[in-house]
C-alpha cells in the first residue's frame, strides 16, 4: 500500500520498530550463541509485590525476523489496529551496519506492503542487553563526509521506495540523539543537498528532543519528537531531574529497586505543551514501560498500565495535533515490539488485542 494521509484517521501514528529479535554474528560473539531479544524477556523475574515478569508475547510468539512471515503478520496487524507505518531503527557505525537483515529483506521484498521510514540509533553499543552498561561494543563515531556520502547513497535505496513515509512529500528521517553529533547541521544540510540532486523534495529530519536541547535549528532539524521519557547513552531509561521536576511527581523504590512510576501519573506528563519547542513537535505515546528485563534492579517500571489507560494516553495525543494540517499530524509510538524494555504494542497474554483496540478506538 503506497502510503498515503488517511483521511478518516485522526493522525498518523509510526511506530518504533527493534530488529533486535534475530541471532547475529556479532551477538553471539558478545552475549552467547543464539543471543537475541528474547533471551532477557524469557528470563526476566518479579522483582516486587504485584510485579508482572516475565511477559509472554501471544499472538505472534517468540518470533524470528528472519522469517517473512513473521514481518507479514506484523504489517497485517498492525495496519488492522490503525498504525500508520513503522520506524525501523537504523544502525551505522563508520560503514558498518548492525541488525541490518530485517529491514534490508524487506526493502528487497518489497513485502510487507506497508509503509515505513527509517530511525537512525546514533549510540554507541554497550552491555545494556545484559545491564553491563561500561562493557564498550562498538563506538558511533562521525569520520567526515566521505562516510556521510556513503550513509547517504544507503539511505536513498530506502527514500526511493514506494512505502517510504513523507511530510509534503519529503522522506521522514528520524534522529535517535542529535546532540550527540559534532556536527549535525553540516551532515543534514548535505543530506538535503543529495536529496534534491537524486530527484528527491528533499528531507524532513526529525530528532528526539529528551528535554535536552533547545535550538533545533542550530542542529539542522525540522521538527522534532517530544519524549519527556529519558532514555541515556548507557542504556538506563529514567524519569530525568528536568522531567521528573516538571512532572512533579513522587517515584517510589522496591526494596533495592526499580524506580517505580504509577502509569496513570505518568500519563498526565508523557505529553507535554507542544509549543514549547521552538520547531514542529510531535508527541511520543507508550502503551508501557517496564525496562527489569535488561536493567533488573536499576530499571524503572510505569506500573498498572492498561488498556484504558493507555486510550486516554491516546487521546491526549491526537488532540495536542488538532489545529494542523492532515499531513503534519503525526504521533510516534514507542514501540512495536521493544519487548525488553517492556515497551510493546504486539499482544502479550494478559491483554492480547486490548492496547491495540484502544489505539483503533482513538485513531479511527
Amino acid at each position: 500500500m503506497t502510503e498515503k494521509v488517511a483521511q478518516n484517521r485522526k493522525a498518523r501514528v509510526i511506530a518504533f520498530y527493534l530488529p533486535q529479535f534475530h541471532p547475529t554474528p556479532e551477538n553471539d560473539q558478545w552475549w552467547g550463541k543464539g543471543f537475541t531479544e528474547w533471551t532477557n524477556v524469557a528470563s526476566a523475574k518479579p522483582l516486587f509485590k504485584g510485579h508482572e515478569q516475565p511477559v509472554i508475547p501471544a499472538d505472534l510468539g517468540f518470533y524470528d525476523l528472519r522469517l517473512p512471515e513473521t514481518r507479514a503478520a506484523q504489517a497485517e496487524m498492525a495496519a488492522a489496529y490503525g498504525v500508520a507505518g513503522f520506524c525501523y531503527w537504523h544502525y551505522w557505525f563508520n560503514g558498518r551496519r548492525m541488525l541490518e537483515r530485517p529491514f534490508d529483506e524487506v526493502l528487497a521484498s518489497d513485502s510487507p506492503d506497508f509503509p515505513f521510514c527509517l530511525g537512525w540509533a546514533n549510540h554507541s553499543w554497550n552491555g545494556i542487553w545484559k545491564d553491563e552498561p561500561h562493557r564498550r561494543l562498538i563506538d558511533q563515531t562521525y569520520p567526515g563526509e566521505a562516510d556521510d556520502r556513503a550513509h547517504f547513497d544507503y539511505l536513498l535505496t530506502a527514500f526511493r521506495d514506494h512505502r517510504y513515509m513523507t511530510v509534503d512529500g519529503k522522506p521522514i528521517l528520524v534522529i535517535f540523539k542529535p546532540t550527540d553529533m559534532p556536527d549535525a547541521k553540516r551532515r543534514f544540510d548535505l543530506w538535503r543537498e543529495l536529496a534534491l540532486q537524486a530527484g528527491l523534495k528533499g528531507l524532513h529530519i526529525v530528532g528526539i528532543n529528551m528535554l535536552d536541547f533547545k535550538d533545533s535549528t542550530a542542529l539542522g532539524l525540522d521538527a522534532v519528537i517530544a519524549s519527556t521519557l529519558a532514555v541515556t547513552n548507557t542504556g538506563n531509561s529514567v524519569v530525568n531531574e528536568a522531567t521528573r521536576i516538571m512532572w512533579g511527581i513522587r517515584r517510589r523504590f522496591s526494596l533495592g529497586g526499580p524506580r517505580i512510576v504509577e502509569y496513570s501519573e505518568a500519563i498526565k506528563h508523557l505529553v507535554p505543551d507542544l509549543n514549547q519547542f521552538d520547531c514542529e513537535a510531535y508527541p511520543c505515546v507508550y502503551p508501557n514501560w517496564d525496562n527489569t528485563p535488561r536493567k533488573g534492579r536499576k530499571g524503572l517500571v510505569l506500573a498498572n498500565s492498561t488498556p484504558a489507560l493507555f486510550e486516554e494516553h491516546v487521546k491526549a495525543a491526537v488532540v495536542a495535533l488538532d489545529d494542523r494540517a492532515d499531513e503534519h499530524k503525526l504521533v510516534f509510538l514507542k514501540s512495536w515490539n521493544e519487548w525488553a524494555e517492556g515497551n510493546h504494542l504486539e499482544p502479550d497474554a494478559k491483554w492480547g488485542h486490548a492496547y491495540l483496540e484502544a489505539l483503533k478506538r482513538v485513531i479511527g
